[in-house]
């Protein structure tokens, strides 16, 4: 299972990065998509959807079941990444460049919200 060093987890496992200015990527964990499964639908949150952190806000569907996406932080969706809606399975091939959404966060203080990477490999591990 990869965990890269750079990015930051949520509890609900999800990984996000600074892209730009205030604006973050987002997608699943290699751990989530290995517990999915073979993943054939992203319903990503629109543009302009208001995130609440923790709150779901779109959901991912596998050939075993579906699972909620939940948001890191607070903020706002600026952008969906078309590709993986047409084509989810580039999650399953490579969940840490198939991001799902980018995010303006509202919250200054969003590294010191989430999991780094040892925090979430030790979530994991005793899972």
């Amino acid at each position: 299972m990869q965990i890269p060093q750079a990015l930051f987890y949520s509890a609900q496992h999800l990984w996000t990065k600074p892209v730009a200015d205030g604006i973050w990527e987002a997608g699943i964990t290699d751990y989530a998509q290995d517990l999915l499964g073979d993943i054939v639908f992203v319903d990503a949150p629109a543009v302009g959807s208001v995130l609440k952190a923790g709150q779901p806000c779109g959901l991912v569907e596998s050939v075993k079941t579906g699972s909620d996406l939940h948001a890191l932080v607070d903020g706002e969706v600026t952008a969906i990444n078309q590709d993986v809606i047409n084509a989810p399975e580039q999650i399953n091939d490579t969940p840490y460049k198939a991001w799902i959404f980018k995010f303006k966060t509202s919250d200054s203080d969003v590294e010191n919200k989430l999991l780094s990477a040892d925090a979430y490999k030790t979530l994991t591990d005793n899972a």
